[in-house]
């Protein structure tokens, strides 16, 4: 597994003055395509690794580098096993264990220290999310490209064909991003829109793409706080209400209504948030906000009544 060798990819370094990539190749078992990958890897967590070319060249860690285990405390040590143990859960990988030993055996200090941990850390993801993050994170480690239907936000249907670079979790949902070759651009998918995947496909070369560039490129597209509302909700969503707006939003008397400024990207992402709160809510300003709501009630009250026109309600 990734994570396990790159652990012991980096202990050698520390430990040996220099390894060659047909070395590392050999020990580890995999390609030396795969090696240098995995060097690339490591020095792009911040370890400064150094490439020597012929007959006695390889791979070394910059002189004066070291890594030094009492730079880690035990809650340090404590919280990292809690996040492999997230991911584990998440996965159901079972190797995972084993890397969680190993990062104990970093810290003998405490015969337990790979249970203690102030915080423990919970990758929510349903049973078909975790069959596609278990069918991406395949094709992601091998190269292979990716092809699947995706539905958007608006109901329309596209087929893809994605050079698959990451997952990741944001806001309750999973996600992966990856090159599109349909749009021919770097894209962000959301696991649960996408449909008929087969990850049974040719292999690529990996684009230099991260996820800071994603996050980049979103918000470079999208400002969060472009549509600025008004908001009257009842007492009885106090909570909810501290839960999804920042506190400096909010003005809440001791009793009454309790109103917000609330700020979202589009028009569209205010209608839906408020229509989420049914009629706890009201929207005060500004006009556009007042009227798009109105309609979409007024819509699916018409809807209801002609259910009820058409068919008597059914009765249990």
């Amino acid at each position: 597994m990734k994570l396990d060798r790159l652990l012991a990819i980096t202990m050698a370094l520390l430990n040996q003055k220099r390894i060659s990539a047909a070395e590392l190749s050999e020990r580890f078992e995999v390609s030396l395509r795969t090696v240098y990958r995995d060097m690339e890897t490591i020095s792009q967590a911040g370890i400064p690794i150094v490439s020597f070319p012929g007959a006695d060249g390889g791979y070394e860690i910059m002189a004066g580098y070291r890594i030094e285990k009492q730079l880690l405390s035990l809650d340090d040590f404590s919280s990292i096993c809690a996040a492999l143990r997230g991911y584990r859960a998440m996965t159901d990988n079972e190797d995972i264990e084993g890397l969680i030993e190993k990062i104990g055996a970093l810290n003998p200090g405490s015969p337990s220290n790979t249970e203690r941990s102030s915080m423990e850390i919970s990758y929510t993801v349903s049973s078909r999310d975790k069959e596609k993050i278990r069918l991406l994170n395949a094709a992601i480690r091998d190269l292979r490209l990716v092809a699947f239907e995706y539905i958007d936000r608006n109901g329309a249907e596209t087929s893809r064909l994605i050079e698959p670079h990451g997952i990741f979790l944001k806001g309750y949902s999973w996600y992966m991003f990856g090159y599109c070759r349909t749009r021919l651009d770097a894209r962000v998918f959301k696991l649960s829109r996408m449909i008929k995947l087969d990850t049974r496909l040719e292999s690529f070369v990996q684009r230099p793409i991260t996820l800071k560039d994603m996050e980049r490129q979103f918000t470079d597209k999208v400002s969060f706080t472009a549509f600025e509302t008004k908001l009257r909700f009842d007492p009885s969503v106090k909570t909810r209400v501290r839960d999804e707006f920042p506190i400096e939003d909010i003005s809440a008397p001791p009793e009454g209504p309790i109103d917000v400024t609330g700020r979202y990207p589009t028009l569209a992402s205010a209608v839906r948030h408020v229509l989420s709160f049914g009629a706890c809510v009201q929207a005060v300003a500004p006009p556009e906000l007042v009227s798009e709501v109105t309609r979409q009630i007024e819509a699916m009250a018409e809807l209801y009544r002609r259910a009820d026109e058409k068919e008597p309600t059914s009765r249990f």
